[in-house]
């Protein structure tokens, strides 16, 4: 089986890590590292909710994200004026992916905000924050259930994200940045524990790819995604 760049197999992700507990003051909060990727996620508790959501006696879901200025080789200016096109879509994914998880009767009127903050950038960035940010929100809704706010856990199955990609025809999962930007296909997929997809965002950078290539890709993704929700998993187990 041929090789990548880095040495890893075509099916083979990067080293994951997950820390737990390094935002003290958070509700819920861990640190991600796939590979060189490195995002902190943070989950917040506040009593009530958006005033669109009031009448629905439920509660809501929602994300910030967000990238170091110095995350990626060059310097970033902030986004003090407001969160620009990428930043956006990719909040509202994260937000999205998190609210596909949760029954939000459960919550009563709270409002969960997850906060993703990239401190190094080497592609995967998203699909890593959501990753993240469903131990955090887990961690804090752990902490609802523990301080009489919801009377049970609203998180019903786990949620997590990967890339695959097509790089000089070697169809490859959990791409860095460099195979990214290489790339003749690149694909997030979300998906959920018991098999169910979230979004699935495939881009052919050149030559359309075909229906065959995308099925492989997809089984290659998900075949993936179950690593990572041993990983959380795990993780989310130790912490008891």
């Amino acid at each position: 089986m041929s090789k990548r760049a880095d040495g890893r197999r075509p099916d083979q992700a990067r080293e994951l890590e997950i820390e737990i507990g390094v935002a003290p003051y958070a509700e819920g909060s861990c640190l991600i590292s796939t590979g060189n990727t490195q995002v902190l996620c943070a989950a917040s508790v506040a009593e009530g909710v958006p005033r669109w959501r009031e009448e629905s006696g439920a509660g809501w879901v929602t994300a910030e994200y967000g990238m170091l200025p110095r995350a990626t080789h060059t310097r970033t200016s902030r986004e003090r004026s407001g969160p620009r096109g990428r930043t956006q879509e990719i909040q509202r994914l994260i937000g999205r992916s998190i609210r596909s998880v949760t029954d939000m009767e459960v919550m009563g009127q709270h409002t969960v905000t997850v906060d993703c903050d990239v401190l190094q950038a080497d592609g995967g960035t998203r699909t890593a924050a959501i990753t993240g940010a469903l131990v955090a929100v887990r961690l804090a809704a752990r902490w609802m259930v523990e301080n009489g706010l919801a009377q049970r856990d609203p998180l019903k199955e786990a949620v997590a994200g990967i890339s695959v990609g097509i790089v000089e025809g070697l169809l490859c999962l959990d791409l860095d940045y460099r195979e990214d930007s290489a790339a003749q296909v690149d694909m997030n997929v979300i998906g959920t524990q018991s098999g169910g997809l979230v979004e699935i965002q495939g881009t052919a950078e050149g030559d359309p790819f075909g229906r065959a290539d995308f099925d492989s890709l997809l089984d290659l993704a998900v075949a993936g995604l179950e690593k990572l929700f041993a990983a959380q998993q795990r993780v989310l187990s130790e912490s008891k």
